[in-house]
Parts: C-alpha cells; structure tokens; sequence
C-alpha cells in the first residue's frame, strides 16, 4: 500500500509500475538515463512521488508521438516544463474545434429516418465523405449529427437523398478550402518557430500562442458563418427574382 508523508504519496517502484503501466525495468533504465530523478530512499527502499509519476506519464506521451529516447532525454533535462508545455499546446490544437458529441446509428434506424432503404451506394457515399463511419455488425457512428438531421430535413421536404449528398460533397469540399486557409494563416502568420526549450520566456510564448489559439476557434467558424450568410442572400435574391421575372 502507498506511503504518506508531507510531500505527499510515495509509491514503491512496484506500484508505480503498476499505476503507469511501465515495466521496473524500463522505470530504472529511464532513471540510469537521467530520464527519472532518482527516488528518496528510506530504510533502503526507493520512494517514488507523483512528480515521478507524471514524468514517467510525459515519456509515454512523447513516446506516443514518436520521439526516440535520445531525444526525449535532450528535451525533458531541465526543461520539462517547456516539453509539457508543448505537448499541452499541442493536445490544444488537435482538440476537436467543436464539442458536438457524436451519434450512433443502426442500419434499421437509417431506413426508418431517411424514408426507405438506406441503399448501399448512398451508404458507400456517406461513409467516403465522413458522414458515417461503419462499426461492424449494422452499426455506424455519426460523427456529426447536426449534419445527420439537416439531410434526414432535406429528404422530409422531398429532395433526392443523392441530391442531399451532392450538396453535402460541396459543403464538405468548401468547408475544408476555408479551414485550410485559416490553419495556413495561423501556422505562418501566427504560430511561427516554435519557443526553444530551456528558455526564461518559453512559458510565456506558450502562453501567447494558447490565447491566439483560443482567439482563432470562434474567429474562424463566426467568419465562415457570417460569409456563408452573407453569400446564401446574395444567392437567393439572385435565384428567386430570375424565378418571379419569368
């Protein structure tokens, strides 16, 4: 069982192994490298804390993320806190811009909401264009289903489920055109060389460059809402008095 004391728990390398699925001989191999500080050692028995813990937690990480351990060792000696800086920037920026949960859909409940036979081309469309993705045994995800409802509207007011996915295929394309150029304009004009690690100030610019993340989220869907607007009035008064004129 975890020891206590003032500076909080201490584990046994057993129990740290335990708790961060990392092997007593990798936790040592780590610590001959200068990867771990080494443990308090009481009655000849290593204690390990929970700054040992999240060390051993940021390895797996950067792991994860390829990084070799000659590398990893180059960056986390006394720069840590610039390296959870920049993988804590970095699960930032790969975070779903929004925070539509998705859905989950059998093949029966697509027959059911989309007016007859969810047949297999329109099926093989939806999954190519990301607007389902299957999960084996009839099921699918919706990773969107604010998209699910507006094509299950379009097809109650009539319009041809193929017409539907054609129109999605269009939003889909422009959409990611219009994302491209915001992450373009962010990562030239904005992210630019990352903060060396080991610097006094490398906090603060990881500081910086959060907040100007955080700016672009909503500065980018409230651009492309306000163009889209914008553009659907252009568009309708367009269609709609050549309609009337005839």
């Amino acid at each position: 069982m975890a020891q206590q004391d003032n500076g909080g728990e201490q584990l046994t390398i057993d129990q740290v192994a335990q708790r961060t699925g990392m092997t007593v001989r990798n936790i040592r191999a780590h610590q001959s490298r200068g990867l771990l500080p080494p443990p308090q050692v009481r009655a000849r028995t290593g204690y390990y804390g929970a700054d040992h813990v999240a060390r051993i937690k940021l390895i797996q990480e950067m792991q994860a993320e390829g990084y070799n351990l000659k590398a990893i060792e180059r960056l986390v000696q006394g720069a840590t806190g610039a390296v959870e800086e920049a993988l804590g920037f970095k699960r930032e920026l790969l975070a779903p811009f929004g925070d539509e949960e998705p859905e989950y859909v059998t093949q029966a409940e697509l027959d059911e909401r989309f007016n007859g036979p969810f047949e297999e081309k329109v099926l093989r469309k939806s999954v190519k264009l990301g607007l389902l993705r299957p999960l084996g045994d009839g099921r699918f995800e919706v990773p969107s289903p604010t998209l699910m409802r507006a094509g299950e509207e379009l097809v109650n007011l009539g319009v041809d489920i193929t017409h539907v996915l054609a129109v999605a295929e269009q939003v889909l394309r422009h959409s990611r055109a219009v994302a491209q150029s915001f992450v373009r304009v962010f990562v030239d004009d904005v992210l630019g060389p990352l903060p060396p690690a080991g610097t006094d100030d490398s906090s603060a610019e990881w500081a910086r460059l959060r907040e100007a993340l955080e700016r672009l989220r909503p500065l980018a869907s409230d651009a492309l809402l306000a163009a889209f607007q914008q553009t659907m009035t252009d568009e309708t008064e367009k269609r709609f008095t050549r309609v009337l004129d005839k």
